[in-house]
């Protein structure tokens, strides 16, 4: 296909990394300071890029097993709670001393699937992150094992991957792996099965492709990288699965080289989630304009800023899809909310910098950022 002439790391400026237990505590033998050192050094690499790059690493029950002097990973959930909050120590000591030594500052963020299907713990986690991006801080997250019950047993982090690069609409999201990438069959019962090099994210072939179940250790099979995929696909971003222990394996993927097994998002990433936006059906409110505001959002492409609101109708939250009127009362464009109605009341007709003294806090100076806003086709 002519849009998989490149791999997706080629033009990709914001990355989410997403690497097994297996390879992060070689095989469960513990955290694996070299392999870590590795991956860290690519990172500082893309930073000097100018590409901003997110760590979901796997490990910390891993990790917990070899401190804690076990040899088979438990079943009970108090059990595996308790070596993930071991085993979290050492993983997280790990990529800060490895991404200190090349001038890195790095964050910690646990999250749990509630912390992303909650509106306002979403946005929080977002806000977080795009922060410590913005500060050039490499945000290194793992799922909170140990408080959540569910996700112990049955989740993994290629999930969490692609809820994470959605959260921060990366363009790629990588899978490192144990495995160069994604087969027609089962290579370790089938060697003479058919390398699969690039195709169509969402694809239902894929699924049936892969299968099987992962590593003692980890407990996620090709299956759920290939959801992931999909997942990530949804808000456009496109996914690499390789082997992690292909040398310089990033810094070869961001050249362009053709390793692993690239998997297309059908939409692009600004397209993806302005259509998401365009096609909402049940909006919860909505903000009217002035005319110099409804000229800056449809001729200037500028977001929408407090001073052009002249009424706020409905009751909605921050993070929903809102309509934009004009004062003839025709939809120009949708967007997603920076605040709340009642909040929108207080700043309405006033500047951004007095958003604060309305507030009693400093937000975003937007009501609705232009990346959040999509025009009307029929608006006048």
């Amino acid at each position: 296909m002519a849009e998989m002439a490149r791999m997706p790391l080629h033009d990709a400026r914001r990355i989410v990394v997403k690497v097994g237990s297996s390879l992060v505590t070689d095989e469960g033998r513990g955290v694996d300071a070299q392999a870590i050192g590795n991956w860290c050094r690519q990172l500082a690499a893309l930073a000097s890029q100018g590409r901003e790059v997110v760590m979901v690493s796997s490990g910390a029950i891993a990790e917990g097993m070899k401190r804690l002097g076990w040899t088979i990973r438990p079943h009970e959930l108090p059990e595996l709670q308790a070596a993930a909050a071991v085993g979290q120590m050492g993983l997280v000591q790990m990529y800060e001393s490895q991404l200190s030594r090349h001038g890195l500052r790095s964050a910690q963020v646990l999250l749990t699937h509630a912390d992303l299907a909650d509106r306002e713990r979403y946005l929080n986690a977002r806000s977080t992150l795009l922060t410590l991006l913005t500060m050039k801080v490499i945000p290194v997250i793992n799922e909170n094992d140990t408080v959540v019950n569910d996700e112990i047993k049955f989740g993994d982090n290629d999930t969490l991957g692609a809820l994470v690069a959605n959260l921060v609409e990366a363009d790629a999201l990588v899978i490192l792996t144990d495995q160069r990438g994604l087969y027609a069959a089962d290579p370790r019962q089938d060697p003479a099965a058919r390398f699969i090099d690039a195709a169509s994210a969402g694809d239902p072939e894929l699924e049936r492709m892969a299968g099987g179940v992962g590593s003692s250790i980890g407990r996620g099979g090709m299956i759920t990288k290939v959801l992931a995929a999909k997942r990530a696909a949804g808000s456009g971003a496109n996914t690499v699965i390789a082997w992690g222990r292909e040398p310089n394996v990033l810094l070869r993927l961001a050249a362009g080289e053709a390793i692993g097994t690239a998997l297309w998002a059908a939409t692009p990433k600004l397209a993806a989630r302005k259509q998401w936006m365009a096609d909402h059906l049940q909006l919860r409110g909505s903000v009217t304009v002035d005319a110099g505001a409804m000229q800056k959002l449809r001729d200037e492409g500028k977001s929408l800023l407090p001073i052009g609101v002249v009424e706020v109708d409905g009751e909605f939250a921050r993070g929903d899809v809102i309509a934009v009127r004009s004062q003839g009362g025709i939809e120009i464009a949708r967007g997603l909310a920076n605040y709340s109605a009642p909040e929108m009341r207080l700043i309405a007709r006033k500047p951004s910098a007095q958003i604060e003294t309305a507030l009693g806090y400093a937000g975003e100076p937007e009501m609705i950022h232009r990346d959040n806003l999509v025009l009307s086709t029929s608006g006048a």
